[in-house]
């Protein structure tokens, strides 16, 4: 029986040696005369360990070649984890590198265009003249060398997840100061605005949606699907924690050394840009259902002004300063909002390429969105400015209000066109009218039964710009490229009609 069972291993002597996974000798065992012996132990005849099968020493062999066998294993395993752990580190620093250099050169030429177009005179928006030109060079690019195209994309993709990731963001500078913006506004020239921000979505969205049925109708264009379009990352723990810090530090510093970075503006500045940055992480973090009353973006101006409010009371200096520290539109001492609205130009430079990525969608649907979109943005400004004059809305006020269907950062560049337009109006009536369409949207075009995804896109865009494009898109991901179309193309031809002088004068002559 012994000389049996022993036969196998010992035939194995003469064979070559050759590799075997020490993670696997516990099951190699096999019961022989008592003792547990490893048939590996018999494949390694140039070892210079005595063979015994039984006793002690067999048994501290066995354990002392485990140990060796499992010792390296766990040295070759954490030899390649630190490995893997360098150069996981060696890409986040590339990776952070690359965003800082692509963002750094999209606000520098924002800079740049704005210090040119303002020595110049030019009052057409900079920013909008620099989006023409980097979707040209993009289209000559692509129609020579695609390759080129296709690397200035990559390039430039990380500042274009940055910004579309942080993109509400940007616009809340005039909710939080919306205290100061309306405090001279009469009660009843607010209720007329509210009444016109209401009413004028719903007009604009459906002349935007039955203008893309009529049309789809004529053209007969079948729908195929789009170039997908990422998804920024959701927050994580570690960057909530992070601006938490950042809050808790800048605040009590600010409390004890108010002049500490050489002005109240520039002191504040961290904890009320930190407390408006946790706000919105808050906001998106919240279940949808939630989200559907109470939008991040509301969440985000109200965490910024209970910060306001929190150091206006323990520094005894009230609210309306601190609001002021916020937003000081002085580029010398910029505060938290400054430097959130200093983004506004690199958004609209965003559109080039935005646009370049769908542009074979634009290109075969082009008859249905440039239809809509002219037609919803001629109807939104000269509706406006006709419900101002029949509700006798003052015209400054109206004026303020015009391009409330149009992108922030487009809105203002069009009201500063205008003598007398109050810009910090216009901006909160844009935010609001983005969150009317941001709530309501889905279940009004479900009532007006627009169901084709290229009108719903379309007429959310054209009517509640990228709020509501973000609210729709979330749950009807195939209306999101015709969102982002329309969405560009409602400020750029908002913009360069209103660069018309005589456009200026018609809509002033309705406003009265």
């Amino acid at each position: 029986m012994a000389v049996t069972q022993l036969t196998p291993l010992f035939t194995t002597l003469n064979s070559p040696p050759r590799f075997i996974d020490p993670l696997k000798i516990r099951k190699s065992f096999v019961a022989f005369n008592g003792v547990h012996v490893s048939p590996l132990r018999h494949r390694f005849p140039y070892s210079t360990t005595p063979m015994t099968t039984h006793g002690l020493k067999s048994k501290f062999s066995q354990v002392g070649f485990l140990k060796f066998c499992c010792n390296r294993s766990v040295s070759a395993n954490s030899m390649g984890a630190a490995r893997d752990t360098d150069s996981f580190g060696l890409r986040r620093v590339s990776g952070a590198l690359h965003l800082v250099v692509s963002l750094g050169i999209i606000l520098a030429m924002d800079k740049l265009l704005k210090q040119a177009f303002l020595a110049a005179a030019i009052k057409f928006p900079s920013a909008l003249f620099g989006m023409f030109c980097i979707f040209s060079i993009l289209m000559i690019l692509d129609s020579t060398v695609p390759e080129a195209a296709i690397s200035l994309m990559n390039f430039f993709e990380p500042a274009l997840m940055f910004i579309q990731r942080w993109l509400p963001l940007f616009y809340v500078p005039s909710l939080v100061v919306l205290p100061l913006a309306v405090k001279d506004i009469p009660a009843a020239s607010g209720v007329k605005i509210i009444f016109i921000i209401v009413g004028g979505w719903l007009a604009s969205l459906s002349v935007a949606g039955y203008t893309a049925i009529a049309v789809r109708n004529m053209v007969k264009t079948e729908m195929v699907e789009a170039e997908p379009m990422a998804k920024p990352a959701p927050f994580s723990s570690i960057e909530v924690l992070s601006w938490a810090g950042v809050f808790l530090i800048s605040f009590i510093a600010a409390l004890l050394y108010p002049t500490v970075l050489g002005t109240n503006a520039r002191t504040c500045l961290p904890f009320l840009l930190a407390s408006t940055v946790l706000g919105y992480m808050i906001g998106s973090g919240l279940p949808s259902d939630v989200k559907k009353v109470f939008h991040p973006i509301i969440c985000c101006a109200l965490s910024a002004d209970l910060a306001a409010a929190a150091f206006g009371y323990l520094s005894k200096s009230g609210l309306n300063p601190v609001l002021g520290y916020y937003l000081t539109k002085a580029s010398s001492n910029p505060g938290a909002g400054d430097i959130l609205m200093g983004f506004l130009g690199s958004v609209i430079l965003s559109f080039a390429f935005s646009m370049f990525k769908q542009r074979k969608l634009v290109k075969r649907h082009a008859a249905e969105i440039f239809t809509s979109v002219i037609i919803s943005t001629v109807f939104s400004l000269y509706s406006t400015a006709l419900i101002g004059r029949l509700v006798n809305l003052e015209p400054a006020l109206t004026i303020s209000i015009l391009p409330r269907c149009i992108t922030v950062a487009l809105a203002l560049s069009i009201v500063s066109l205008f003598e007398g337009a109050n810009s910090s109006l216009t901006a909160a009536v844009v935010v609001v009218t983005g969150l009317v369409g941001a709530n309501f949207v889905q279940a009004t075009l479900d009532k007006l039964q627009l169901r084709d995804p290229i009108a719903r896109g379309i007429a959310t865009a054209s009517s509640a710009h990228g709020l509501g494009t973000a609210a729709l898109s979330a749950k009807e991901p195939e209306a999101l490229p015709f969102c982002a179309i329309a969405y560009g193309l409602t400020g750029i031809f908002g913009s360069v009609i209103c660069s018309v002088p005589a456009v200026r004068q018609s809509l002033i002559a309705v406003v009265g």
